[in-house]
């Protein structure tokens, strides 16, 4: 039996997997079972921020592992404490609690906010949490429910309540929210990376930032995709010019090992308390020494230059035969096009060339460490998909 008709055997049927087998990669190119070459502008799902087989990052993770591969919460560990350190002081947030998935980031923000209202008010009458339509913020019971699609809520109920979706273009569709409910927060994504590869409007994001202050709500920012470099700044809301009480990042930020991390600002440093909320394997070693290779690693200079790719790839796409529209921010790319998305991506994929799908739309989340030229040849390829 070969790995596909083992993989149908033994592995739960939860993904259509596409007819191809990964093995090997350096930096954004990836090689099959069978030596064929390919252009990731995938990722792994925003995952390998440096690629595949990054030699800083193998150095970083084997001399950690080396020493240990994991403690628990019950000690102190160093990579832990410095990846804490590292984030805080590149996003002014004061304290964080590191699990080891988008999700887990989710459920730990949403703890947060719960408890945050709970030592305010007495009781849970301020539980409400607003998020937007056509978000995602994961598959947990809680986060499928903070996820504003209807598609997600069902099969597995009953959903956990607490939780009303306003619009991602009307605010005062959160103003109305916020007076008929008792709130304690609103989370958003900036870019609804599962929705379509929506960027929120500055004005909007605007609107929704003077609702929380006037109602006292605490502003969670969901950057599970958007984070790390992804949008063209470290994290997408220093592009929107504020900074949160909350906000998750994960994919990214281990550059492709398992880890998530929520962020606590000054109004919730101090909510989560011992007993309050734990993780196994939330911290360990060799995910923050990743980390803290990868964050180190993501500067001006970086940033710059995903800025700089990811303009001249939207001036590409954009009006190029069979595209509708170019959405999303920095080296977050979503294609509407006239041909299906699935078209689109089993012809790039026959070609070499890795791409997603989301809500109907053709997505791109390259390497941040693509070349120019493996960037121009992967374009020109999709280019020809969309045009056929």
């Amino acid at each position: 039996m070969d790995i596909k008709e083992l993989d149908k055997q033994y592995v739960a049927n939860t993904y259509s997997r596409a007819p191809v087998t990964f093995v090997a990669g350096k930096g954004a190119v990836a090689f099959d079972d069978a030596g064929k070459r390919y252009i990731d502008l995938g990722a792994g799902i925003s995952v390998n921020t440096f690629g595949y087989a990054d030699n800083e990052w193998l150095t970083a993770v084997n001399a950690q592992a080396s020493k240990i591969q994991h403690t628990s919460n019950l000690y102190y560990s160093e990579p832990c404490v410095n990846l804490a350190q590292m984030l805080c002081e590149r996003t002014g947030m004061k304290k964080v609690f590191f699990g080891n998935s988008g999700a887990e980031a989710n459920e730990c923000a949403i703890k947060a906010a719960r408890k945050w209202a709970f030592d305010k008010y007495g009781d849970e009458s301020h539980a409400t949490v607003i998020t937007l339509k056509n978000s995602f913020h994961g598959r947990t019971i809680t986060t499928l429910s903070a996820t504003g699609q209807d598609m997600f809520h069902t099969k597995f109920g009953p959903f956990t309540p607490g939780f009303v979706y306003a619009s991602a273009q009307d605010a005062s569709e959160v103003e109305r929210l916020a007076e008929e409910n008792g709130c304690c927060a609103v989370m958003m994504e900036l870019v609804q990376g599962e929705g379509g590869v929506m960027a929120l409007e500055q004005d909007y994001v605007n609107k929704v930032l003077e609702i929380a202050r006037a109602r006292d709500l605490l502003v969670v920012i969901d950057e599970v995709q958007t984070g790390n470099g992804r949008t063209g700044t470290l994290y997408a809301f220093q592009q929107y010019g504020f900074t949160p009480d909350v906000f998750t990042t994960a994919k990214g930020l281990a550059g492709g090992l398992p880890i998530g991390a929520c962020l606590l600002g000054e109004k919730v440093k101090d909510t989560l308390t011992p007993g309050s909320h734990g993780s196994t394997f939330g911290g360990n070693p060799v995910c923050c020494a990743a980390g803290l290779n990868v964050l180190s690693r993501i500067d001006d200079r970086l940033l710059a230059r995903v800025r700089k790719q990811a303009a001249w790839v939207r001036m590409e796409l954009s009006g190029a035969k069979g595209v509708r529209a170019v959405t999303g921010l920095g080296f977050m790319i979503g294609i509407d096009c006239e041909k299906s998305a699935e078209q689109v991506a089993a012809g790039c994929l026959a070609r070499g060339v890795v791409v997603l799908t989301a809500h109907g739309r053709v997505r791109l989340l390259p390497p941040l460490c693509i070349s120019d030229g493996e960037l121009v040849e992967a374009v020109d390829i999709l280019k020809e998909v969309i045009a056929e």
